[in-house]
């Protein structure tokens, strides 16, 4: 059995037809129609159904079907990894971040353009997602790191973290807000003042919602959330207009409009992270890029 045949075996379940396989491949059909002839000989069993006006893989071709791709992505993984560890750096790396942080203070376009300039060859896909859906992800190997929040106090599991924001929620508010007048003179409030206020946060599925939700449910009451924006910018513009109260990461400078009061509550933080595998990035890219971020951006792990 060789390598080629498992391709050509491939590429004709591919493309439901030899002559268009012969095509892809650039060799002459009958000869790609000999050479899968040959796997069905090794096997002991008819792999495709050349019966009706499309080629279709048998029980046992689509039983062999998965293998057969198993074994050509492996042996490209051992070329690619080969080539990238001989001295040119070659892959992809899937990252995902939390909406908000290519204009955060971490400079992670910065990042992104520096790790490009110095490895050309590695294709860096970016995509800007939800903390939950991104940490799910990662999991499955759909990406290789995030940039996100953080919704628990403790790491996912099979996940590891390296926290490079970490800073107290607030809540901010527009002069005329009820709960403004409710703690005149105070600088922090109890979370359980944020009963029965309206609110704007960020959505579902976000690290500052699920910390929020969370302590919440712990203090007995569900938050009234009235207003929801991907950005904490978006959510103190949409305070300053009066239309609720904004609960957002303690910000580096406010609207003079608004007025900040700290959340007594010591879980009440919004940290956002570096997360990857614990067993790590799959590829040596992956693996140069998380090199890089660990020690550009400052933090914890």
């Amino acid at each position: 059995m060789e390598l080629r045949q498992l391709r050509y075996f491939v590429t004709v379940v591919e493309e439901a037809n030899f002559t268009r396989a012969a095509e892809r491949l650039h060799l002459a059909q009958p000869g790609v129609s000999a050479q899968i002839r040959q796997l069905e000989r090794e096997v002991g069993q008819p792999l495709l159904d050349r019966s009706g006006r499309t080629v279709r893989p048998t029980e046992v071709g689509a039983a062999v079907l998965p293998y057969a791709r198993a074994a050509l992505a492996a042996v490209e993984g051992v070329r690619q990894t080969a080539a990238e560890f001989g001295g040119l750096l070659r892959g992809r790396v899937a990252i995902g971040l939390v909406p908000g942080a290519l204009g955060h203070r971490m400079d992670v376009p910065a990042l992104l353009a520096d790790f490009h300039d110095a490895h050309p060859q590695v294709e860096i896909t970016l995509t800007e997602d939800t903390s939950d859906r991104m940490l799910t992800a990662l999991r499955h190997g759909e990406l290789d790191i995030a940039v996100s929040g953080l919704p628990d106090p403790e790491p996912a599991p099979g996940l590891t973290h390296r926290i490079v924001i970490d800073e107290p929620l607030v809540v901010a508010a527009a002069p005329g807000q009820p709960l403004l007048d409710e703690h005149l003179g105070r600088t922090s409030v109890p979370l359980t003042a944020l009963r029965g206020h309206r609110l704007i946060s960020l959505p579902r599925g976000t690290g500052v919602r699920g910390v929020l939700d969370r302590l919440c449910a712990e203090a007995g009451f569900r938050p009234r959330v009235t207003c929801e924006a991907a950005a904490p910018d978006a959510l103190m513009r949409l305070a300053e207009r009066g239309l609720g109260v904004a609960v957002v990461p303690r910000p580096q400078g406010a609207a003079a409009a608004l007025r900040l009061l700290r959340i007594d509550d010591a879980r009440a933080r919004g940290r956002v992270a570096v997360v990857w595998r614990t067993d790590g990035p799959a590829g040596p890219a992956a693996r140069a890029f998380l090199a890089t971020l660990r020690e550009r951006l400052p933090g914890r792990e």
